[in-house]
């Protein structure tokens, strides 16, 4: 085996104790407000915003750095209502047939139903799509490591830099997914892994009063 080729690292900040305590608290705060959002704005948004949240969220660690996704990014309305008019079959089927009687007493709380008006609503879904395999640059198929676990992450980096960008966001996960693959024209080693729904909230927006975990019931230090 080859040896690997590697450079030195750059780029890296360190700061001194008070400062990354002041940086540290200061983006718990900012990430503390944010919210999922089921009622957006039909506002525009700048495309080269949410360019700059995807290729940040490209930067984040995968198994061997294969980088295992694929974002599609929708704005067009026709797209978005065939989208829509798909997901909300599923979701109908979910609600309706699919879901044990716990997972719908679960989901009462947040006042969910098989009605997707966001996926039209708001400007832009980014339909994010997990590699299971792809291909060497002589063509050859490589199988992805890893790739539910990099794409979460890489969709956990891109959801925050939404947030930080100052835009809402909503986690959508209709299954099966599949029509995602046609409507998108996304090959066969791709598999939906969920739809983002990206914009400003409508004015007078409502959320569910729910709490987060505190700190002490996520984490135990050893």
């Amino acid at each position: 085996m080859d040896k690997p080729h590697m450079i030195s690292l750059t780029g890296y900040q360190e700061y001194p104790p008070a400062e990354m305590s002041r940086r540290s608290a200061a983006f718990r705060s900012e990430i503390s407000h944010r919210r999922t959002v089921r009622h957006f704005s039909g506002r525009p948004v700048n495309r080269r915003i949410i360019e700059d949240c995807i290729a940040s969220a490209g930067s984040a660690p995968s198994g061997a750095n294969m980088q295992p996704w694929h974002f599609v990014v929708v704005c067009d309305s026709g797209l978005k209502r065939e989208i829509r008019k798909a997901a909300e079959a599923e979701e109908r089927e979910f609600y309706e047939h699919r879901a044990p009687k716990e997972w719908l007493d679960a989901l009462a709380p947040l006042g969910t139903d098989h009605n997707k008006p966001f996926l039209e609503t708001a400007p832009y879904l980014i339909c994010i799509f997990m590699q299971v395999y792809g291909y060497l640059p002589d063509r050859r198929k490589v199988k992805h490591y890893y790739g539910s676990e990099s794409v979460g992450i890489a969709t956990g980096i891109l959801i925050t830099a939404l947030h930080h960008a100052g835009l809402a966001t909503l986690t959508h996960t209709p299954s099966p997914m599949r029509f995602l693959n046609r409507l998108c024209r996304r090959p066969d080693n791709e598999r939906p892994y969920l739809i983002l729904v990206v914009g400003h909230p409508q004015e007078g927006a409502m959320v569910p009063d729910i709490s987060r975990k505190p700190l002490g019931d996520i984490c135990t230090f050893l």
